[in-house]
């Protein structure tokens, strides 16, 4: 394939011109003979952008043509501008190299990637990796290595695939240039990727999982829990941190919050926000809805509301009588634990019958449930006044991610190329730039191990991120603890779901 097309460059006269056109930047550049001629030859290309696009090897096949291809011997080229037929003559010396007449390519560290890029969870998965692509084409290279990117989907079937995540990553163990993963997005996921990066100490940091069980032992903690007992990984039926970090050394980071918080800023919202005072609480009889139910309980309650009556989801429960009684005993919400496969937003259609269409009395619940459009089909004529908690921040108010996102949309102006999680990935790219700058550093500007790589992400503390300090606890957790709150939609069931607020919990847990 030839890489090259000889166009003229008349705003770089005097310099190496390497541009790619938006729909074929993988495949090669254009290079500027005239401007290639007009300069000492001994600049390399790689030092003239800013962008993967304004660089001589960019991705990991071009890297190696590049250090195996023969190079013409430029010494003693006089700088002139020749004739066309010598421009002819001496590009024939260098055909199908891209790193013509620049030195030795930079050395390249590699940052594998772990999305659901196929599949319904890509229209969130891909504007997350639209987050890291725009970070490392804002910084294409880090103390004299070109970063390159290493994709991949762990989506079989357009599912979540633990076994192909795993396979992926694996991949990754045997690549010696990858440094680190970002990524996955599905705790499921995360649970069969850890163990396969922690035999190598592969640093892994997801932007968005939030089961405890992946860094901690701790399901629920004891303050949170009814029997003010803490329930454990194992109690959930889940492995606990020490079960996927085999060599006893953690690997993995995040920067989401627990799940462990997402009931208490429901009951935060609910009680300081909306001022509602009474509530009943339905839980779907799984490990996630019953610790989301108990920890609101705990947290509601503490917080001086009153929990009139609870609900666990069985074969055998009425939900519509439940619901009734509630009423009379004078719920002014309804929380639910629970996911939207277990026919949890059916009850915010079925509170028609017990409290009418009045939107004041809202219908609560978790991630489970947000921003799905299944929650919304679900809930019927009554699909206004949901809300839902999500353990991640919302980058649209804050002043620190203005300028990432006014960049981003500019460099990605389809609407659905921006997401949630675009800022939260941008912001992973750089807290893994980040340790591994520090790990190159402590190697003397070699490439580092990674378990140096996995010691300088521990030690993160005050990193500036578009959404926020980034900084991690013992366990790998972000101390960034802020949950967001979603509405469902007002008026049509189509629209996105609403910003609703925010509780953040970086200064002190709620327990």
């Amino acid at each position: 394939m030839n890489l090259f097309s000889l166009t003229a460059s008349s705003q770089l006269p005097a310099m190496a011109s390497c541009t790619a056109s938006s729909a074929y930047w993988d495949r090669g550049f254009r290079c500027s003979v005239d401007s290639v001629f007009t300069r000492a030859p001994r600049r390399s290309w790689t030092h003239l952008g800013r962008t993967p696009m304004n660089r001589g090897c960019p991705r990991e096949d071009e890297y190696r043509y590049c250090r195996s291809a023969a190079r013409p011997n430029l010494d003693n080229l006089r700088v002139l501008r020749p004739p066309a037929a010598a421009l002819v003559a001496a590009l024939s010396l260098t055909a199908g190299s891209s790193c013509l007449f620049g030195g030795p390519p930079e050395p390249v560290i590699k940052i594998g990637v772990d999305l659901p890029l196929s599949g319904p969870e890509a229209r969130a998965a891909v504007p997350a990796l639209n987050g890291i692509r725009y970070y490392v084409q804002q910084h294409p290279t880090l103390d004299g290595f070109t970063i390159v990117l290493s994709e991949s989907d762990d989506s079989t079937g357009g599912l979540p695939d633990a076994n192909r995540g795993a396979g992926n990553v694996r991949a990754f163990v045997q690549d010696p240039l990858v440094a680190a993963v970002i990524g996955p997005f599905d705790s499921n996921v995360a649970r069969a990727e850890i163990p396969a990066a922690n035999t190598s100490l592969l640093a892994m940091v997801s932007p968005v999982t939030s089961s405890p069980c992946l860094t901690q032992d701790v399901y629920l903690p004891a303050a949170l829990s009814l029997s003010h007992t803490a329930v454990t990984c194992k109690d959930a039926g889940l492995p606990a941190a020490n079960d996927l970090h085999t060599s006893g050394s953690k690997n993995y980071f995040r920067l989401a919050p627990t799940d462990q918080l997402q009931g208490p800023a429901a009951a935060d919202h609910l009680f300081k926000n909306l001022q509602l005072l009474r509530a009943a609480v339905i839980s779907d009889h799984e490990s996630y809805g019953q610790a989301l139910a108990d920890s609101f309980t705990t947290r509601y309650i503490r917080l001086g509301g009153s929990v009139v009556g609870r609900l666990d989801l069985d074969s055998s429960a009425d939900p519509v009588a439940f619901l009734k009684r509630m009423k009379a005993d004078g719920a002014q919400a309804v929380y639910y634990g629970g996911v939207t496969a277990n026919h949890g937003c059916a009850i915010r259609a079925e509170m028609l019958d017990a409290f009418g269409t009045d939107v004041t009395v809202p219908f609560v619940g978790g991630d489970g449930i947000a921003e799905d459009p299944a929650c919304v089909r679900d809930a019927g004529a009554n699909f206004a006044g949901m809300y839902a908690t999500v353990p991640a921040v919302d980058p649209s108010d804050l002043p620190s991610a203005a300028p990432v996102i006014k960049g981003f949309k500019s460099a990605y102006p389809n609407p659905s190329d921006f997401g949630r999680y675009t800022v939260i990935a941008y912001d992973a790219t750089a807290v893994v730039y980040d340790a591994i700058d520090r790990a190159i550093t402590a190697s003397s500007g070699k490439l580092p191990a990674r378990p140096a790589v996995v010691a300088m992400l521990a030690a993160s503390s005050g990193l500036g991120g578009a959404t926020g300090t980034i900084r991690f606890d013992g366990n790998g957790d972000t101390t960034h603890r802020v949950i967001s709150i979603v509405e469902s939609p007002r008026l049509d069931r189509k629209a996105p779901w609403l910003a609703a607020g925010s509780v953040d919990y970086s200064a002190a847990l709620p327990y």
